[in-house]
């Protein structure tokens, strides 16, 4: 089965999202104005986040650092329900 999948299964996704967006909240007033459309890849648990200009970038940053682990990826300066209509329309 494929590494990803094997991952999902393991994680509270509720969890994830809740303690994900806890972590955003603290550290976007760094990225807003400097970052705004880019993305952020968020290790909940380290509080780590890992910048980049799209999210595969962002996510590739994060899983060499966490190789075994889930993110909560978020658009910076958007709203989760934005970039996921944004994502439909492109």
């Amino acid at each position: 089965m494929n590494k990803n999948v094997d991952l999902l299964k393991k994680v509270n996704i509720e969890k994830l999202v809740k303690e994900g967006d806890k972590v955003y909240e603290t550290v976007k007033s760094r990225y807003e104005s400097k970052y705004n459309g880019w993305y952020l890849a968020i290790e909940p648990e380290s509080g780590k986040v890992f910048l980049g200009k799209t999210g595969d970038v962002a996510t590739r940053k994060a899983e060499k650092a966490h190789p075994e682990k889930v993110f909560y990826l978020v658009k910076i300066g958007f709203t989760s329900v934005e970039t996921i209509a944004r994502s439909y329309l492109q």
